[in-house]
């Protein structure tokens, strides 16, 4: 194939200078596998975060590790995820401030408007740039032989890719997920764009569709209104981020429209027409029948477990079209001579979940460790504006366990650093469980609230109390300052009418 006919095999255009070293990267058009080994301790199939993860700790062990993908070394977050996503929020962000100049002491500059080619293209460059990172020839260096095609299952111990034969000891699924359809009447024939595609784009629709208000949706949402987008969000539940705490939700559900986004909750899309002037949404709320006009149609509300074609029937693997691969705690599937990580298998589909479950899977496969996936206490951030960050239990997760809540909130418009910022809307909401300091939960609603909550996950982890963060000094001023005067508000729990009574006999006696 041509360089640009290999580049849009892969979804991935314009092929200027930054794709080609994407792809020179991550899916080299010259690669020719290597020999294979007479056996491996690992096989994985899948180049993605928990895949790449497994293949380089075990080189760095000393381990004989082959690695196959079939698509694009990095996964998703590389190549269309965590890493194109953020570089785009980045330019909207600055859109944002801008349009704020003259809260901020600036007198507005007639004039200024975006280039969305140029943001393309920045982002463009950053992913190359870190694709290196991802590289075919990175792992190569650190030991491990890197197999590009579609890796197949034929018998216990085998894996075939390119017609040949690796015999491993143990194996790893870490294929991941795609982005589907929703399946909506006359969509396909619309077209539409997905979080696979959309990064694609040089030009910015006037007019755009969003499927789906979850983190993906909302995000992109924002970005582009902000870039100047007409922007529709059509979210079949009553709320936005339907998982995240209500409170949070709502501060999102303002802020964006706040920026003139029009949001659609509770909506119903019906079907989809093409029209000479657009693609035209018929939906309904509440029985009431209402259509939005749009150039582009941004689908964020669905993804599948790669799971086809694996070979999966034949070693023994269960799995479910829905959910993926059927993994236990110590994410073994139904074969115990093969594990599984990453999105291919977890209900939490982030990068860093598929990177710990990845350690998992070195040590349960390669050492009979013990390592629980259950164990895990997983921390997730949106990165709309203001982010929401989250680690542990919402209140409705112990309601539904019986467990008893102490709930301690903090409001950035108590903040010293959120005023001085003009970020006064979010807080701080920290979980105990009842009478005690133990924290089981949290929820911020920041700027970066996404940097603030490795703090509380770090207290979670290690069993480190509410009230010990009080004795923690946090600079000043600082947005953090939330956390310890949730830590604040826990510690005057303790100073009780009795304890109160006392202390000022002591002072009143010492004076």
């Amino acid at each position: 194939p041509t360089p640009e006919t290999f580049a849009m095999s892969f979804e991935i255009t314009p092929l200027d200078e930054h794709n080609q070293a994407l792809l020179n990267n991550v899916h080299p058009a010259d690669w020719r596998n290597p020999t294979p080994a007479d056996k491996y301790n690992l096989v994985v199939i899948g180049g993605g975060a928990a895949g790449l993860i497994v293949s380089i700790v075990t080189a760095g062990l000393g381990g004989k590790v082959a690695l196959i993908e079939r698509n694009l070394m990095g996964g998703d977050c590389l190549n269309v995820g965590c890493v194109p996503s953020k570089a785009v929020i980045r330019s909207a962000r600055f859109r944002s401030d801008m349009l704020r100049a003259r809260e901020l002491g600036w007198r507005p500059v007639d004039g200024v408007e975006v280039d969305f080619a140029a943001v393309m293209e920045r982002m463009r460059r950053i992913r190359a740039t870190i694709s290196d990172d991802d590289s075919v020839q990175r792992y190569t260096d650190h030991g491990v032989d890197v197999f590009i095609g579609d890796g197949r299952f034929v018998d216990n111990n085998t894996v075939e890719v390119g017609g040949a034969r690796l015999k491993f000891r143990k194996a790893v699924i870490a294929t991941g997920a795609r982005a589907i359809c929703p399946p909506i009447p006359g969509i396909e024939e619309a077209g539409y764009l997905t979080n696979e595609t959309v990064f694609n784009l040089t030009e910015l629709p006037k007019r755009l569709a969003v499927i789906g208000g979850g983190p993906v949706g909302c995000e992109l949402a924002q970005s582009f209104r902000r870039f100047g987008s007409e922007v529709t969000i059509l979210e079949m539940m009553p709320q936005f981020l339907v998982r995240e705490d209500p409170d949070a939700a709502d501060i999102l559900r303002r802020a964006l429209e706040r920026e003139g986004l029009r949001l659609a909750l509770n909506a119903k899309i019906e079907r989809i027409e093409s029209g000479d002037s657009g693609k035209v949404i018929h939906f309904t709320i509440g029985g009431k029948a209402q259509t939005v006009e749009v150039d582009a149609i941004l689908a964020g509300a669905g993804r599948a477990p790669n799971v086809q074609g694996l070979g999966l029937e034949t070693v023994g693997v269960e799995y479910d079209e829905g959910t993926g691969v059927k993994v236990d705690d110590k994410l073994r599937t139904t074969n115990r001579n093969i594990f599984a990580a990453g999105d291919i298998c977890t209900p939490y589909k982030f990068t860093h979940t598929a990177d710990a479950a990845a350690q998992i899977v070195v040590a349960n496969a390669l050492f009979m460790g013990r390592s629980k996936f259950s164990r895990l206490v997983i921390p997730w951030a949106t990165y709309t504006d203001p982010e929401i960050a989250h680690v542990g239990m919402y209140e409705a997760d112990a309601k539904a366990q019986g467990i008893e809540l102490d709930t301690y909130t903090a409001p950035f418009d108590d903040v010293h650093r959120a005023i001085a910022e003009g970020e006064e809307e979010g807080f701080v909401k920290i979980h105990c469980r009842r009478g005690t300091d133990k924290i089981v939960g949290a929820t911020i609603v920041a700027s970066h609230a996404g940097e603030m909550i490795s703090e509380i996950t770090t207290c979670i982890v290690h069993g480190i109390g509410l009230g010990k963060i009080a004795s923690v000094i946090h600079p000043y001023p600082t947005q953090a300052e939330a956390i310890k005067k949730c830590a604040g508000l826990y510690k005057r729990t303790k100073l009780t009418p009795r304890v109160a009574g006392l202390i000022r006999k002591w002072l009143s006696f010492s004076r």
